[in-house]
């Protein structure tokens, strides 16, 4: 019985028993974007294999994050037949979206943490695109989800698929189609973003999108609806986010006509913030400090707001307010576009699409300074990560930039990677994975000189 026991402790990832083993969905825990403990190298060299322990190919366009649980690592794809497909990066505000219709296929890919060698991938669906994609986006953008039994994976209008850790179909749902795109004209289609999230047996989604948007609940093991909320709602493309108080949990989600607090047992509404977010919101809700951190940043209203949990009805501050009973601080300058933000080691730090970090107190929201990462000007999507007192952000360009944490700014390294990066990186036991736009990449202590790896070649 005791040998079982241990058996189920190691497949969940809990013999190690360190917050820096998993990775498990969209920045880890509860989005923190955190790993203290993985210890993490400050420099690599991707061209002299330097501090690279391995690179795996993965075909297709995806901008879905790595996910980590064990000795195993998550990622998604869409693989289209159009060798011509267009895909852009950079700075730029174009609508139009994608025309490519060709037929995709939609894959789910279990990588060997210490190896990178592909242990299982699976199909989970063929087919032409029900909605389009932003030329700067993808037909996978969702990172997918696992709680060490099963991997959960979003593709929008494609479905919603879940798999056991050995690469077993349990379970699909069809969500219908679901348009996600700029809410003045409905024909300009940018795809879902929003991650699935597991807790407590449940995974729950975020489907902000022009008609009927929803939060839903499903059972993990066999997908079964277990509460659908109906939302009066823009589209947006962040990731909901569980905060566990004393006395209850809170789902928190972010969108253009509010923010919002839910019952993540029975999705009921338990409070909301509206009429001061960003018109098209990305980003995903963090805990920080013992607050609720929301901060968005489309121009003009680029709003960051620090919400105490157990708040109830409308918590909306009026004109000239910044702060109220349930907010205890809050700006409408500042917020980031599309990385999310980070807090550690007290302060909060956001990185502007254009590569501007600034950053704060988290207990007052005091700017504590303001620095550009780099004189290239190159675009950020990718979230920043954090461990071990170093901060990681990747620009499209395919550069890191590791900077200390603290109150005065100081760059440490900055990393070539030598291709464009879109995902938000993932930490565990001393790695960081890169999902760059072909590649994974492993990067950890190796020796100097050493080759990386190349599963598959």
């Amino acid at each position: 019985m005791i040998l079982r026991i241990l058996a189920i402790l190691s497949v969940m990832g809990f013999a190690v028993g360190t917050a820096a083993q998993n990775w498990p969905t969209f920045r880890g825990m509860q989005a923190s974007g955190v790993a203290d403990g993985a210890d993490p190298p400050v420099s690599w060299d991707v061209s002299k294999s330097r501090n690279v322990v391995w690179k795996t190919e993965i075909p297709g366009l995806a901008h879905s994050s790595p996910i980590v649980f064990g000795d195993r690592v998550f990622v998604t794809t869409a693989v289209s037949s159009d060798p011509n497909a267009v895909f852009r990066h950079g700075l730029f505000g174009d609508v139009e979206p994608s025309n490519d219709l060709s037929r995709h296929t939609w894959k789910v890919y279990c990588l060997d943490r210490k190896t990178g060698k592909i242990l299982w991938e699976q199909t989970a669906h063929e087919g032409i695109p029900k909605s389009k994609r932003h030329p700067k986006s993808s037909q996978a953008s969702s990172t997918p989800a696992t709680d060490g039994q099963h991997v959960v994976a979003f593709f929008g209008s494609e479905g919603l698929y879940t798999y056991s850790v050995d690469g077993k179909l349990l379970w699909k749902q069809d969500l219908g189609v679901l348009n996600a795109g700029w809410f003045y004209d409905p024909d300009y289609e940018w795809g879902v973003g929003s991650s699935p999230i597991i807790y407590k047996g449940m995974v729950i989604l975020q489907v902000d999108i022009q008609k009927d948007s929803f939060l839903a609940a499903f059972n993990v093991n066999d997908g079964k609806l277990i509460w659908k909320t109906v939302r009066s709602e823009l589209p947006s493309w962040g990731t909901p986010t569980v905060y566990e108080g004393s006395t209850r949990a809170e789902l928190i989600t972010n969108g253009t006509k509010g923010i919002r607090g839910y019952d993540p047992m029975t999705g009921k509404q338990l409070w909301q913030i509206t009429g001061h977010n960003s018109e098209i919101t990305c980003t995903t809700p963090i805990i920080a400090g013992g607050l609720i951190i929301v901060a968005n940043g489309y121009p003009p209203i680029q709003p960051i707001y620090a919400i105490k949990p157990g708040a109830s009805g409308d918590i909306t501050l009026q004109e000239g307010q910044e702060s109220n009973q349930w907010i205890a601080w809050s700006k409408q300058r500042g917020g980031p576009y599309q990385p999310t933000a980070i807090a550690y080691g007290g302060l909060l730090y956001i990185c502007s699409n254009n590569g501007i970090l600034t950053a704060y107190k988290v207990e007052t929201g005091e700017r504590v300074y303001q620095q550009r990462l780099s004189t290239s000007g190159s675009a950020h999507t990718a979230s920043p990560v954090a461990a071990d007192g170093k901060l990681y952000f990747a620009d499209e360009d395919g550069d890191v930039f590791v900077v200390k944490a603290g109150p005065s700014f100081e760059l440490l390294a900055t990393n070539p990677v030598g291709e464009v990066l879109m995902a938000t990186p993932a930490i565990s036991n001393g790695m960081i994975f890169i999902r760059s736009q072909h590649h994974v990449f492993a990067v950890g202590a190796n020796s100097a000189n050493g080759s990386a790896s190349k599963p598959g070649l």
